[in-house]
């Protein structure tokens, strides 16, 4: 049986990537979750207002519930055996 080489990712250059020449290279989940409750909470928050019947109500509902299953779903796929 032949051994298969072991390939090596190539480097990256940092003229198509210039955050790779300072070793960052990713985003901001962290903050991207902040801003996503937060988002949620304030279309939460809008509800109260001068709507005339409750189209706008059931809108601001369903981004809100979205916007919180989406996150709770990220929670659930980070955590894994080791990592509780």
């Amino acid at each position: 049986m032949a051994s298969k080489a072991i390939e090596k990712r190539p480097e990256v250059d940092p003229r198509d990537e210039p955050s790779a020449e300072w070793g960052w290279h990713g985003s901001f989940p962290k903050a991207t979750r902040i801003a996503g409750w937060l988002s949620a909470v304030i279309l939460l928050l809008m509800i109260k207002g001068n709507h005339e019947n409750n189209t706008e109500n059931v809108w601001l509902v369903g981004l809100a519930a979205f916007i919180v299953l989406a996150l709770v779903l990220d929670i659930r796929r980070r955590r894994t055996a080791w990592r509780k």
